[in-house]
């Protein structure tokens, strides 16, 4: 297939990027470069005939309208996203342009994709977050009711409802995913897991937003980036799949297991690593527990994770460890201040 993938220089979308390349497509990345996507995500394609790179942001319909017509794709993988919370709370109109403006330009460049070749099709990449917050028991089903609590899960959740709002209304063949928190190799400095790793091979203080009782399911971007093809090429139009892996933990068990790795990789006093643990102010209206039920994707696809939660977290501590001018070239691009307190100081 001719595959156009939005954010593919991010970390999930690189990762997918690379999957499809291995499968045999022929990808066209569509990436602004912004401060969370790198071409060195890309750099073990970047030599690939199957693989060719615009610079853009999707909320440019000349450039969007342009790409396609060169490219000429069968299916558009949209994965371009301003994710992160903290910074949605701090300045919430650029998830507002990228996330909704952004969504509904691709959707009417892959309407008018679909209407010249009818085996066109479009996955739209979410988040278990457009859903609220979970209490200690029960999973996100893909029938859930959206509540969400701040303003990056809001964007996210109204571009969700555009695309279920033109598959209904135009008939476009958009799929949905909403998948739980991801882990691995190339994730943006800034997020929780590479953060602790960073920090504790820097000897540098860990902070843990609240009391780190906070809990999420943790999926392997490899594993995610499996579920996102078979969602793709596979998946049913206008339906929607959970892509989660069943792997609860608390930040604070989170941070727990990365420190025994980094103590095991980098031949660390364990007790001298505790010593880095810095609670610090919650984030406003931080949910409490995300948790999602996987078993459409599971009985509808086959789709299952394949990664051990303790061997993932030993590869990506080590790849870190491994490749610490990359974090480093990437943490360049953020001043590293406190993010996410914004109005609520």
């Amino acid at each position: 297939m001719r595959i156009l993938v939005t954010g593919g220089a991010g970390f999930i979308g690189s990762a997918l990027v690379r999957q499809l390349i291995v499968l045999g497509h022929r990808v066209c990345t569509l990436d602004k470069l912004g401060y969370a996507g790198s071409l060195s995500n890309l750099a073990e394609v970047g030599d690939n005939p199957h693989h060719s790179f615009v610079q853009g942001d999707i909320a440019d319909e000349r450039l969007v309208a342009d790409t396609f017509e060169v490219f000429k794709p069968d299916a558009l993988m949209h994965l371009a996203a301003e994710t992160h919370v903290d910074r949605s709370v701090d300045s919430p109109r650029a998830f507002i342009d990228a996330n909704i403006i952004g969504t509904y330009v691709l959707l009417e460049q892959a309407l008018a994709a679909f209407r010249s070749n009818p085996e066109f099709r479009m996955l739209h990449v979410s988040t278990d977050e457009v859903f609220g917050a979970l209490g200690p028991v029960g999973a996100f089903r893909e029938d859930s009711p959206y509540q969400p609590n701040s303003p990056y899960s809001a964007s996210k959740a109204a571009a969700d409802h555009l695309a279920r709002a033109w598959h209904q209304t135009y008939e476009l063949p958009v799929i949905v995913t909403n998948c739980s928190n991801n882990y691995g190799a190339y994730q943006h400095p800034e997020k929780l897991i590479p953060t602790i790793i960073r920090r504790a091979l820097a000897g540098e203080a860990i902070p843990i937003y609240g009391d780190g009782l906070q809990v999420r399911d943790w999926l392997h971007v490899e594993d995610h980036v499996r579920g996102l093809i078979l969602a793709l090429t596979k998946g049913t139009p206008g339906d929607s799949y959970n892509i989660g892996s069943d792997n609860e933990q608390t930040n604070l068990d989170i941070v727990a297991r990365v420190l025994d790795a980094v103590a095991r990789i980098d031949n660390r006093d364990r007790q001298e690593l505790d010593g880095l643990i810095s609670y610090v102010t919650d984030r406003p209206g931080h949910d409490r527990r995300y948790a999602v039920d996987a078993s459409h994707i599971k009985s509808a696809l086959g789709w299952h994770a394949e990664i051990d939660f303790a061997a993932g977290i030993e590869s990506t501590v080590a790849w870190y460890a491994n490749n610490e001018e990359w974090s480093r070239e990437i943490a360049a691009g953020v001043d590293g201040k406190r993010l996410g307190l914004g109005r609520a100081v």
